[in-house]
């Protein structure tokens, strides 16, 4: 009697304590769901590369990775070509002086080097942009610690333009708006230089960036030349709101072609 009592209490105790186990994680899963929707953050990624690089395939692919496993989060890739590689035996068809430019404007505001690949995230800073751990990292952080400023975008396609309408409430007077027309993915077949005989695929790419300041007007309608060869579901539209003085990014959105 006393070892069929002692059972009985030992299997109530058991069911008791896995009872509240459950209650107690279902709490804590709960609390983490709670906690991310109501943070309302985001990440920024700003890859600098080029065709021309031989460490630059690694960090282009790793961007691909990215952008398929966050997919429906609010991480936001733009891979800018530079230019400064085309003198050394291969013309990178996407790169453009406005990229290079873009890159030693992060250079003056982080103290850092020009090099590639180059990564930034949210303005704030930078890796080497095939170092994964520490990009993981860093999207992590940013997707909790990050407060962003809410964008609204949409996309109008023309016979010959896109139309952008923007709007957001941010009326500080060193935010810009940054409005990205961006191809998700392309490839080359590389004839000389570094990576001379290799076909590279590319991410996220971006052709144009318009720069909107905000001080003037929070919304409004800014425009871009209809790509060649377009077709709406290889592009989107990627918009940031960025601190010109100290490249901090506080808001970011993106829109699909419908």
């Amino acid at each position: 009697m006393i070892l069929k009592n002692l059972i009985t209490v030992s299997a109530f105790t058991a069911v008791l304590f896995a009872a509240s186990a459950f209650i107690h994680q279902n709490k804590d899963q709960k609390t983490a769901q709670h906690s991310t929707s109501e943070n309302n953050g985001f990440a920024v990624l700003e890859l600098f590369t080029s065709e021309g690089c031989s460490s630059c395939p690694p960090a282009d692919e790793l961007m691909g990775k990215i952008e398929k496993e966050y997919k429906d989060e609010p991480v936001y890739l733009l891979s800018y070509h530079v230019d400064y590689w085309n003198r050394l035996g291969w013309k990178d068809r996407f790169s453009t002086a406005e990229n290079s430019q873009r890159q030693q404007q992060y250079s003056r505001i982080l103290n850092s080097q020009v090099y590639t690949p180059q990564l930034v995230v949210n303005g704030k800073t930078e890796f080497v942009g095939s170092d994964e751990n520490n990009i993981r990292n860093a999207i992590r952080k940013a997707l909790i610690t990050s407060k962003k400023t809410p964008v609204e975008l949409s996309a109008a396609i023309s016979q010959h333009k896109i139309d952008i309408q923007y709007k957001t409430p941010s009326a500080d007077p060193q935010n810009m708006l940054l409005i990205n027309l961006v191809e998700k993915h392309s490839s080359t077949e590389v004839g000389k230089g570094e990576n001379e005989g290799r076909h590279l695929h590319h991410w996220q790419i971006v052709h144009k960036q318009n720069l909107i300041s905000l001080n003037k007007q929070q919304e409004g309608i800014t425009t871009f030349k209809l790509p060649e060869g377009f077709s709406p579901e290889n592009w989107e539209v990627i918009a940031f709101i960025q601190n010109r003085r100290t490249g901090e990014i506080s808001g970011s959105a993106k829109t699909a072609f419908k």
